[in-house]
């Protein structure tokens, strides 16, 4: 029977000695996750680095080379607000998830939708915003087209961002149509004010704000968008403290009425237009 005790004494104390090791190492691992969260580097940095990628009225160059847009606007709010600075990162968009996921920023925030094929690689922020896609139509080309299926034949050619969502819509909703994807939105507009394209399809509100600068070109084959999607920061994955701060963040000034007012004047005026080149 002492026998028997003595071997359940050492049990007991084996556990207590290991169960209070595991909590020792728990706190090591926690602390550990802590410091290399991007949230934490970035404070210790004091500087935020987003990548981002220019297209109207998300985010554009002024006059004196500087950059203007709805995004630009939310990121440095966001940087305001750790109480750091913040460096934009130009990227081009079918690259944007592979410069994130090898460190080249902390970040993307450029109208970015959640999609599940890009949430596999990388996590998403709650949405801070609503997008869709729309079309705008060459005014000689598109003569009398007025629904999707008019755009959906071979003899028809459709242009869109290479990687966006819009490019995906047309591969979906347009099947039968020809597609060319450009990397530069400026391209994608181009081929459309050249006559080398019917149409192109892009995130709202850029076909609306195209038909209203080119009226003599352009018009709005559709009314409002065919698709909705949420849009979010993406980040990298694993990193539970960084996604808690920007989810947090997001829905704080979603309730001051400071993203309606953002986009209210970036998406619904034209006010910012005088700024731009």
């Amino acid at each position: 029977m002492n026998r028997l005790r003595a071997i359940f004494m050492a049990a007991v104390a084996l556990a207590t000695v290991f169960g209070a090791s595991g909590v020792v190492v728990s706190a090591d691992l926690q602390q550990k996750l802590i410091e290399e969260s991007t949230i934490e580097q970035v404070a210790k940095r004091g500087l935020l680095r987003v990548g981002m990628s220019t297209f109207v009225p998300w985010a554009m160059t002024d006059k004196s080379g500087n950059l203007i847009g709805f995004e630009i606007d939310v990121a440095t709010r966001l940087a305001q607000d750790i109480g750091v600075k913040v460096e934009f990162v130009p990227t081009k968009w079918a690259g944007i998830i592979p410069a994130l996921l090898t460190g080249k920023f902390d970040v993307i925030i450029g109208g970015m939708g959640i999609l599940a094929q890009r949430n596999l690689k990388v996590n998403f922020s709650i949405p801070y915003d609503h997008s869709g896609v729309a079309i705008v139509a060459h005014k000689q080309l598109a003569a009398g087209f007025s629904r999707l299926e008019d755009f959906n034949r071979p003899e028809v050619t459709v242009v869109a961002r290479l990687g966006s969502t819009a490019a995906a819509a047309a591969n979906k909703v347009l099947p039968k149509a020809q597609k060319r994807f450009f990397d530069d939105e400026s391209q994608v507009i181009q081929e459309v004010l050249n006559g080398k394209a019917h149409a192109l399809l892009a995130g709202a509100p850029l076909p609306a704000y195209q038909a209203l600068k080119y009226p003599d070109r352009l018009f709005l084959p559709l009314a409002g968008t065919f698709t909705k999607e949420p849009i979010g920061f993406a980040l990298r994955k694993g990193d539970v403290d960084t996604l808690n701060f920007f989810d947090g963040w997001i829905r704080v000034v979603e309730a001051e009425g400071w993203l309606a007012e953002r986009k209210h004047y970036w998406f619904e005026t034209n006010a910012w237009e005088s700024l731009l080149k």
